[in-house]
């Protein structure tokens, strides 16, 4: 699977804090003690250590493609006895069928050319009791203020390199559309926000972007592709750091969400 963001520090940086409660608050209801979960995408494994502490006893299991990316993660499991990370990939998963109670992935699907086929795959490992939960962002619907005309290019050189590395960036709203054509018969669609208002929300955001958009892969993916030349970057990684030091700032990012059964 090819990554259109890399895993740059700034890219790693904006993975490294997420957790349960502002990127799977949809799932928690459905959360149990003894549960078994399969978290599809770790990345350095922040939401899966949270899912284990809440499930505790029960075992999660997390996966990625990168090798790197899962020895970051395994770091971050501490004392914990019930979580362990492993690369894996997501179109065939070395899972028997029915072995998870839940399947989770989180900003998975939007990075893979064939997100039908692995949604399939998470309704074989979680079976035909099992919930697959999964949560994406949609670009298409991202707003922010004040209105600095090159972070309308970056979103347009975004949409660009995303579509022309692998996957769809307006991955959101088709959420429910893939779970249907991957056989689920029993979907519950939801949607749920990132904002960035406050001085140290903006300079952690602004500043994360305006680093990944000169040193990560989504740069070499730009140039690559013609979306975009050096002088256009630098001047879009200014624009985030004036977005960062406005004092109205504000940037909302729209994510749609399905917890799906076969």
């Amino acid at each position: 699977m090819a990554y259109a963001h890399g895993h740059h520090e700034s890219v790693l940086r904006s993975h490294a804090v997420r957790t349960v409660a502002d990127s799977a608050a949809y799932l928690v209801s459905s959360l149990f003690a003894g549960a078994r979960i399969l978290d599809v995408g770790a990345g350095p494994g922040t939401i899966t250590v949270d899912l284990a502490d809440r499930i505790f006893p029960g075992q999660v299991v997390g996966v990625d493609a990168a090798p790197d990316v899962v020895a970051i993660a395994r770091a971050a499991i501490g004392e914990r006895t019930n979580v362990e990370f492993r690369v894996d990939d997501a179109y065939a998963l070395d899972a028997p069928d029915a072995s998870f109670d839940i399947v989770h992935a989180h900003q998975t699907l939007q990075h893979l050319e064939r997100p039908v086929d692995a949604l399939r795959e998470f309704r074989r490992v979680a079976g035909p009791d099992g919930l697959v939960a999964v949560r994406d962002v949609d670009y298409g619907g991202v707003i922010w203020h004040p209105l600095i005309p090159a972070l309308d290019e970056w979103l347009e050189i975004y949409h660009g390199v995303h579509r022309g590395v692998s996957g769809e960036p307006d991955a959101g709203r088709r959420l429910k559309t893939w779970a249907r054509e991957a056989g689920f018969s029993r979907i519950e669609a939801s949607a749920s926000v990132w904002v960035f208002d406050t001085e140290d929300k903006r300079a952690w955001w602004g500043g994360m972007w305006a680093d990944r958009v000169l040193a990560s892969a989504f740069a070499g993916h730009a140039r690559r592709l013609g979306l975009a030349d050096d002088a256009q970057l630098e001047r879009i990684s200014d624009a985030w750091r004036e977005w960062a030091a406005h004092p109205d700032g504000w940037f909302l990012m729209p994510h749609g969400e399905v917890l799906a059964r076969a």
